[in-house]
């Protein structure tokens, strides 16, 4: 099996690691100074589970790895429209592409018994951009239960979590979803094969759909906004106005919001990866969380008073971020 990690960051690398770890013939797709790290000393994960060094050939330019079985995506959401010219050398007639994405993916639609099959969502694939870079039928979707990050150039910090649930839209176990959970397993990750892996999706997405957007707009770690008892009933109706759009679709996420909080509140002083974009000055990525929600709550009917007006003030603090073209 070959695969490449195009977006080798905190998750990226650590997926690579593992799966190099397995014996996977695996290319990452880095830059700067951490593509230079893992080029001269490999990728270093440290790991309450045991650390490791894998080294897995790197580079920058995607041609000088060729065609591969799977393409694994660790980049935000917000870069995979432009990531066609990346991604275009690494293809062959079936190589899928395995986006670990929060939020709600492109390709939700696709496959999908439904009166809204087909359905392009326009804040997640603006002008069908995302399609036309990641075609659906390459598509794999993978939710990501793990937290990582990068403790320096070419070392990932693992904190927890090792689930990296993965399913074909059609809701098929196809054989290319089972290889690549084989060689994820050998390498010391849980990847369980969903029949429905838009339930996955929806569960994340109950947490990171209000911790996310809060924790940005209040400089607050996730144990900070659960202690303070004003937002954690804004999480609450958050997630109850979420749950009813993800039935409105068809999926009912099947976890009460009273244990979704207690998980989510479980990661203690941790800062959201949108509020560490904030802090780092990046774009942040709440088109699929906060504004996909919003457009199936008007095609669907839901009333979502809340997670409207937590998208207006976070859209609005994303403005005033994201760098002008």
């Amino acid at each position: 099996m070959k695969v490449a990690v195009l977006g080798a960051g905190a998750i990226g690398a650590y997926v690579g690691a593992a799966l190099h770890r397995a014996g996977v013939e695996v290319h990452l797709i880095a830059r700067g100074e951490h593509l230079a790290a893992i080029r001269r000393e490999g990728v270093r994960v440290l790991s309450p589970r045991g650390d490791f060094v894998a080294h897995p050939h790197a580079t920058d330019d995607p041609t000088h790895v060729g065609q591969v079985d799977h393409v694994f995506l660790g980049l935000k959401a917000n870069s995979y429209a432009a990531a066609g010219p990346m991604i275009k050398p690494l293809l062959h007639e079936a190589t899928s592409i395995i986006a670990a994405q929060n939020g709600i993916p492109w390709w939700y639609f696709h496959g999908l018994n439904s009166p809204y099959q087909g359905y392009r969502i326009e804040s997640v694939d603006p002008d069908g951009a995302v399609t036309a870079a990641l075609p659906l039928e390459r598509a794999i979707g993978c939710v990501v239960y793990a937290a990582t990050e990068i403790e320096a150039p070419g070392v990932i910090r693992h904190l927890e979590g090792t689930r990296f649930s993965i399913g074909e839209p059609s809701g098929q176990l196809s054989a290319r979803c089972a290889a690549f959970s084989r060689a994820a397993v050998e390498g010391g990750l849980k990847c369980p094969v969903e029949a429905d892996v838009r339930r996955d999706v929806w569960i994340k997405l109950m947490g990171n759909i209000a911790f996310n957007p809060i924790s940005a707009l209040a400089r607050a770690t996730m144990a900070g906004i659960a202690r303070h008892q004003g937002t954690r009933e804004l999480v609450m109706a958050m997630m109850r106005e979420t749950v009813e759009v993800a039935g409105r679709v068809g999926c009912d996420p099947g976890v009460s919001i009273e244990r979704r909080l207690r998980g989510a509140e479980k990661a203690g002083e941790h800062k959201t990866s949108t509020l560490q974009d904030l802090e780092k000055g990046k774009p942040l990525e709440l088109d699929v969380l906060l504004a996909a929600v919003v457009e199936l709550a008007d095609l669907t009917g839901a009333e979502v008073p809340v997670l409207r007006a937590i998208h207006a003030v976070s859209d609005l603090l994303n403005e005033n971020v994201a760098p002008t073209a």
